[in-house]
Order: structure tokens, then sequence, then C-alpha cells
């Protein structure tokens, strides 16, 4: 028997065997109105409503709802309500400006949007054939209760979501991540790191984000509990941790960052012993965090520390590494070293070098492809495998060790830069005649975006007045945090930019050429 794979699954066993469990607690703090706390009984009941809605708004199987939002239980709920039931979800980076938020929506062909309320005003200019400010006029317009929805019949292989993920074009691609490719990584992650009914998540992670690395899915599945938490703070993330027993959480280096700084004062702060102590684990991906971030982890906060590895388009988990029987009596140092690495394989997927040095990977979990870009497709899923973009090695201990990025890609904060977006972004300036945008070495985002750039003759343009300017362009993350004015950048007798030449100086002193 063969009986198709959906995110419905896991909301549908939540509702049968947690009904009257908290589902999840949504961000008291936010401009719409909170859902507060709800059961798995009432979110399966606004997911299901949610479909009746759209059925009334007559936004049918395939089409596309794009939703611009901050982390909450609105949108956790429309990961099921949307996608579960046979239309597509757009989840949408609330970082980015009205330009690139609108090119996402045309380039999706979403007929619904729907926008949160802090970002309303911003986005102003974008528009759809239907609007929609996030908040209770817009859940009243949105869900329909007591009204069955249309029935979908379900296809394991219809697109659940499309991801926009920045690259080596100057564009954001998007990625169709069908319902086999979230059901599947969802239950490999959370296999790996056994989540169970007794878990609760900490949302510090976007789950815009390749869906919350589909870590959302797995917790729900389990009847697990769900943190919701809007902005993320350092000693923020330890309150909740308290307030709430949190016992699991994703993020970013920079995430990690936070609490160990609000760990140094907390304890002198609020008279009690720093949270989550042997009880947290915390899986980071975008970038290893050094060694001895890793270590302060395991010490200082007392948290297990997890990485993972992978791209938006591999759903997105392809490596694990967290700690093995065999680092039990290591020195903590010594198992922070040998947790820096990328990781081994997941369950089902098979990873390779080519003879370029390029980190390949095989499995369930690779998208089906970008919407609308064949040649794209084509050119990153070829030969049997997804071809990462990324440089690394395997190990004698089959883990991969990335150590430079292929892609014109630079990854600060875990959020993915393309250099070539940000340069042309930066050429509009009438005053810049050349410009190159490379990734330098950061301790506290992994790679910081800093432009080299050389202007007219006689131009007085400062690097505040430039910086500013790209903020008019582009969304804030993306922005250059650091500007070099030049007389002359390194090129080829052909005229093309020499990054490798231009990064070097950055990167001298370290081990591996990603950060």
């Amino acid at each position: 028997m063969k009986v198709a794979l959906t995110v419905n699954d896991f909301l549908r066993r939540a509702e049968l065997v947690y009904p009257d469990r908290t589902a999840n607690v949504d961000e008291p703090d936010q401009p719409a109105e909170s859902w507060g706390a709800i059961t798995y009984r009432e979110m399966a009941a606004r997911a299901r409503a949610m479909a009746a809605g759209l059925d009334e708004l007559g936004i049918g199987v395939g089409v596309r709802v794009a939703m611009l939002s901050h982390n909450s239980a609105r949108l956790l709920t429309a990961l099921f309500g949307v996608s579960g039931s046979g239309r597509v979800l757009v989840p949408i980076n609330f970082r980015l400006v009205a330009e690139e938020v609108k090119y996402i929506v045309e380039h999706s062909g979403a007929r619904l949007l729907l926008v949160d309320p802090e970002l309303a005003d911003a986005m102003a200019d974008v528009e759809c054939e239907r609007k929609l400010v996030i908040g209770a006029e817009a859940d009243a317009v949105l869900m329909k209760f007591g009204v069955d929805p249309q029935p979908w019949v379900v296809d394991e292989d219809a697109t659940a979501t499309i991801n926009y993920t920045s690259g080596t074009t100057a564009r954001p691609k998007g990625v169709q991540l069908t319902h086999r490719n979230l059901w599947l990584n969802a239950s490999i992650f959370g296999w790996h790191m056994g989540v169970s009914d007794r878990d609760v998540y900490l949302h510090t992670l976007p789950q815009f984000h390749c869906n919350g690395w589909g870590m959302l899915y797995a917790v729900t599945g389990m009847g697990a509990e769900h943190i919701m938490i809007r902005k993320i703070d350092g000693a923020e993330i330890l309150r909740r941790v308290d307030e709430h027993g949190v016992t699991l959480m994703c993020g970013a280096p920079a995430v990690l960052n936070m609490g160990l700084d609000a760990a140094a004062t907390w304890e002198a702060d609020t008279g009690r012993p720093i949270p989550g102590r042997d009880r947290v684990r915390i899986v980071v991906a975008g970038a290893p965090p050094p060694t001895r971030t890793i270590e302060r982890c395991m010490t200082e906060l007392g948290w297990e520390f997890v990485q993972i590895y992978g791209l938006t388009e591999t759903t997105p988990v392809i490596t694990m590494n967290r700690g093995r029987a065999e680092y039990d009596d290591l020195a903590v140092s010594e198992q922070a070293a040998k947790l820096n690495r990328a990781g081994a394989p997941v369950v089902g997927c098979t990873m390779a070098i080519d003879d370029q040095g390029e980190i390949l990977a095989r499995g369930n979990m690779i998208m089906d492809g970008y919407w609308e870009q064949p040649d794209q497709t084509a050119a990153a899923i070829r030969d049997g495998f997804f071809h990462t973009g990324d440089g690394g090695t395997i190990d004698d201990d089959h883990y991969v060790v990335i150590s430079d990025r292929k892609k014109d890609v630079i990854i600060s904060g875990a959020e993915n830069v393309s250099s070539i977006e940000v340069e042309d972004a930066l050429f509009q300036h009438p005053d810049v005649t050349e410009v190159a945008v490379i990734g330098i070495p950061d301790e506290k985002w992994g790679e910081l975006v800093t432009a080299l750039v050389v202007t007219t003759p006689g131009s007085s343009l400062t690097e505040d007045e430039l910086i500013a300017f790209a903020k008019t362009k582009l969304a804030g993350y993306k922005c250059p945090k650091r500007v070099e004015f030049r007389d002359e950048l390194a090129r080829t007798a052909t005229g093309k930019l020499q990054k490798f030449k231009l990064r070097e100086p950055f990167w001298a002193d370290q081990s591996r050429q990603v950060n």
C-alpha cells in the first residue's frame, strides 16, 4: 500500500492524540490581536476554517497565497491550512523592502497577500488581486468556521510551499518544495533530534526561512508545544526558556551569540541560574560558528549544541553533527572541535564531492525545482545530484567539512545574500563606477556584507551615504555593513572581477574561506 505523504499528517495526528494539549502560545506583544494559547483541537479547526475561507474567496487548488509575517501562530497555522488544502503557501522574508516583495508576489503569481500590520505602510505600493492586513478583521474574512472545506485529492508530489532564496542571480529564485519533501525532511530531522511529546519548542528561527527548517512540522506531529517569539533578543530568549521550560530551538549562530551575551548578566539581573542547563538542545546552521562559541554554549549555557547543513533547495537538512557516545570522554574543547564540522549525512541522503571540490547531495529532500525557471533547475540538479555551490571535503569519518563557497553568495546571520543583487543596487548610485561585494569574517554574523567601491572622479560620497542609499533599495540584512573605497578593483585580462583576490586579505588568517 502506498499512501500519499502530506503536511496534514502532522496536524491530524496531533489533533487525534493530543486534542486538549496546548499547541502553541502566540506572541503576546504584537500589532495584530494575539491568539494567546490554543490547543491542537483549536489549531486544527482554524486550519480547516482557513481552507474553507480560501474556498469562499475563490482561491483554488494550486493557487499561490503569499504571507509576509513575523513568527506567529497564524503563520504556523497557514503552513497547514493553506498547503494542507492543496494551495501553495509563499512565506516571504519580513526583512525585505517593498520592491523585493513586489517581485516575489508577481513572480509567484500569488492571488492573495497577507501582510503583517507592522509592515502594512511599507508595503502600501505592493499590489495583489486580494490583500489583507493580518489581524482579527482578516481572520473573519479568511477563516470560515462551521463549514467543511472542499476536499483535496491529495498528491504528495504537489508543491506545498514556494520559498524564495537569494543565490547567484540578481533576483531571488522560488524554491518549490513538495509535500513529500517537507514530510520526509521533518520526519528525518525530528528523528535525528529525538523530538517527543515532552518537548517545548521556541521559535527563534524565522518561520519563513525554509518553513522553519521543517522542525515545526516534526514538533506538531509529536504533539509538542510551540512558543512564538516575534523579535529575537538574547534576554527574552532566556526569559522564555525559563518561563515555558523550553527544551529545543533552532537558529543562526547570531542567535546563539545573543543568548551567550545575555547569559553574562542573567544571574546578577535575575538572581536565578541560567535557564535550560542540561535540558535545551540548540540546532545551529547558516555558517559554522567558531569552536570557542560551541564550547561556550556547552559550558556557560549548559545547552547541547547541534549543527546542521543544508540549503532551502534541500528542504533543508542534509547533514547533522550531534554529540555521540565516542565523544563522551573527550575534553569539552575537543568535543567542540568535532562539532565544528558540517556533519554526517542524515538518513536517506547521499553526499559527494565532485572533481571541482563542490559539495553534492542526493535524496528525497531535494527540491522539485525553481518556480518557472527550468534552466536554473537544470543547472542545479544534474547527473543525479544537487549541486550546492559550496566547496568542501568529506573526511575519514564521512563528515562534510565546508571550506569555500563556489556560488557568489554571502551568508550573514544565516540569511543568503546575493552579492550580484547588492552590486546591482549600489550601481544605481550615480557616483559609483565599479563595485564588488564580498563577505568578510565576522564573529557575530559569520560573514559581513562588504562593498569595495570605485567612485567617479571628484566624488565626495561617504560610507554612510552609500549604505543609506542601499537601504532604499534592499532589505537591511542585504545592505553593506562596511564600505571601502578603492582606486581600482582586481580584474582578469577580459575584465572579469577577481573576487578571490579581493577576498584574500580579509581571509588570510582563516582556516577556511567561509565563516
